[in-house]
């Protein structure tokens, strides 16, 4: 069954939910999580996806989990997948276990 909330990207949680409520720039986060400043630029503006070397550092930096930061990215990525390939997937035919 297809979800009705379209996909919400890791980074609009990290920019809304994160930094604009600390008044963090995406800048200042990346030197206090010693990355470059273009990772989490580029994550904030929904271009790239979270890594687990900066699931670690973001759930370290947040008192989170990196699983969490995971959790994020693999629900965007099989909701963004699974509407790409809607026809292509409801084509294979399904097996049962007995």
């Amino acid at each position: 069954m297809a979800s009705l909330l379209p996909p919400v990207h890791p980074g609009e949680i990290l920019r809304e939910e994160y930094l604009a409520p600390l008044h963090l720039s995406a800048g200042a986060l990346a030197k206090k999580l010693n990355v470059p400043r273009t990772r989490i630029e580029r994550l904030v503006a929904e271009q790239t996806s979270v890594t687990t070397d900066t699931a670690l550092r973001l759930g370290r930096f947040f008192d989170t989990t990196p699983e969490f930061w995971m959790n994020l990215q693999t629900s965007y990525d099989l909701k963004v997948e699974s509407t790409a390939k809607r026809e292509e997937i409801a084509a294979i035919p399904v097996i049962h276990a007995a």
